[in-house]
């Protein structure tokens, strides 16, 4: 797969994952923190479920299928990971905080 494409992916799962972080909050129940259920996030995997078809629909006939399913996969390792290790940061300041 060529760089620009990989580049390309980590690009967008990053920008998707900002929008993850900055939608997906914690709250205190009872002493325990719990994830907060987030409206948006059903639209986003939503729209994320669009951009997919539509970006395959229109990139399948100039990329290989391998080499869009590796794009894919890099996009959503680059979403997910981010987006993990905020909810980890953002956890334990709120754990910290509560002290």
């Amino acid at each position: 797969m060529p760089l620009p494409q990989v580049i390309e992916s980590v690009f967008v799962g990053l920008l998707f994952s900002l929008v993850l972080i900055k939608t997906t909050n914690f709250e205190v129940v009872e002493e325990k923190l719990y994830l907060k259920k987030s409206k948006t996030f059903l639209f986003i995997l939503g729209g994320l479920l669009v951009f997919r078809v539509i970006a395959k629909l229109i990139l399948s006939s100039t990329i290989n299928v391998g080499e869009l399913a590796g794009i894919f996969w890099i996009l959503a390792f680059a979403m997910i990971l981010p987006w993990r290790i905020g909810m980890l940061v953002k956890y334990y300041k709120l754990k910290n905080t509560r002290k």
